[in-house]
């Protein structure tokens, strides 16, 4: 279709990047950023020479054709249906929705209005994440631990969907099976939320998760850990390395991979304006971003609570 007019709503922490690196690519023009906060909006919006400030997304229906949706969760349903009804283009940060009669209704007006709705799991563009799918067969067993300190942000979900929801989806892609059930628990400890939380994740196929997440470390950390038959992998998503270790001749053979350390952020961007332009489905569909937020809500909702006291 051409150059893409591309407009990003949110103009936070995270919302700034997104209006980056779309201003640093050839076959999109970033013309808006939307804000509730006026001068949010004017200062990210004055950084970028064809960009116009907005407090109002409703201003950008019929200027774009796609558009980033970077606010609150709570919010995400009601501006990307407006956009979606529309016929426009849609990259929806993480968690898709606050609910999934929502994520569904967004996933029909997609369909129903040939546009793409592409889910933001960065993870699933990190070099280390790619690097195992030519490397997996039958995963029987599935380790995760996502630690992070305590930030404001991010603290109007608790911690499963903000953190264990990134390992969740991985998980999910990668089994590719019904879960047949779930044993989770959690704890406040900072946040209004939870704040650190276990899953143990039984699949249809008899595969096995066991997903850790806390936003209360004293340390970030993103691991992954994948045993199958005769081989065992150990990927470490922050420093972009991959461990193997598999059985050959009765012995065992450990090799390491490291990756050249990319922008997640861009390879998702210029991913999504792909799909729009060959019509294809993306990476992480609406079908992927709402099996994420199913299994997240469920998790959440079966939580055994522990309290200090």
């Amino acid at each position: 279709m051409g150059i893409v007019n591309v407009g990003v709503i949110g103009a936070g922490y995270l919302g700034k990047f997104h209006a980056e690196k779309y201003a640093s690519l050839a076959n999109c023009n970033l013309i808006a950023i939307a804000d509730i906060n006026e001068q949010t909006a004017n200062e990210i919006a004055d950084t970028h020479i064809n960009a116009k400030a907005y407090t109002d997304h409703s201003a950008l229906l019929d200027i774009v054709d796609a558009v980033s949706i970077v606010t609150f969760t709570d919010s995400h349903y009601a501006i990307a249906k407006d956009f979606l009804q529309r016929g426009k283009h849609v990259l929806l940060e993480k968690p898709m929705t606050s609910d999934q009669p929502q994520a569904e209704e967004l996933i029909q007006l997609a369909k129903q209005h040939n546009a793409v709705l592409q889910i933001g799991h960065i993870e699933r563009f990190n070099p280390t994440v790619l690097a195992l799918d030519e490397r997996l067969e039958d995963v029987k067993f599935i380790e995760s631990h996502r630690l992070s300190p305590f930030r404001a942000r991010g603290t109007d979900v608790n911690v499963v969907l903000d953190l264990m929801i990134h390992d969740i989806d991985i998980i999910l892609s990668i089994v590719k099976s019904d879960i047949r059930c779930i044993d989770s628990s959690g704890m406040q400890v900072l946040s209004d939320g939870i704040d650190i939380a276990n899953a143990h994740i039984t699949f249809e196929n008899d595969c096995v998760a066991n997903v850790t997440a806390s936003r209360v470390s004293d340390k970030s950390e993103r691991k992954l850990r994948l045993f199958q038959t005769n081989a065992y992998f150990s990927c470490d998503l922050g420093n972009h390395s991959l461990k193997a270790y598999t059985r050959q001749a009765g012995e065992i053979k450990p090799e390491s991979f490291s990756f050249e350390k990319q922008d997640a952020l861009l390879a998702e961007v210029t991913h999504f304006l792909q799909c729009i332009e060959n019509n294809s489905t993306p990476l992480v569909s609406g079908i992927d971003g709402l099996r994420a937020l199913k299994t997240a809500h469920e998790i959440a909702s079966n939580m055994k609570i522990h309290t200090s006291t």
